[in-house]
């Protein structure tokens, strides 16, 4: 039986999940465009892609949330080679701080309700 996973760790994985593909032609074309030396390329994107791989599998605890901060940061500064990553990186560091924002909203009315249905279901177990 798998493990239930929450909304944080649900929502984070999707988002650098489709990350992964954007870092990944952002390495491209970064060495595409000889934006710096190509080893220097091919290992920052490699250095960025493997950072979101350890988010992802991490993500249930919360240096995995630190970790997935720390690639978008890390994609806006990106930017610095390739222009587009500003533009791009903003947009994914916008996404990442909403959806970890709304996960952890989700969780905190979940934990209520689930509060609550088991206080309802003591008092009932002690009223009869």
């Amino acid at each position: 039986m798998r493990r239930q996973r929450g909304v944080r760790e649900s929502l984070g994985s999707i988002v650098l999940g489709f990350e992964l593909i954007i870092l990944f032609l952002g390495t491209l074309v970064a060495w595409g465009l000889h934006a710096a030396p190509a080893a220097q390329v091919i290992t920052g994107g490699a250095v960025l892609i493997a950072l979101s791989i350890v988010g992802i599998l991490t993500l249930r605890y919360r240096v995995g949330a630190a970790i997935g901060f720390a690639v978008q940061v890390l994609a806006v500064v990106a930017g610095l080679w390739v222009t587009m990553m500003f533009v791009v990186g903003a947009i994914f560091l916008g996404i990442w701080i909403y959806a970890m924002y709304q996960a952890g909203r989700i969780e905190a009315h979940s934990a209520g309700q689930n509060a609550g249905a088991a206080a309802q279901q003591r008092n009932e177990t002690e009223n009869q």
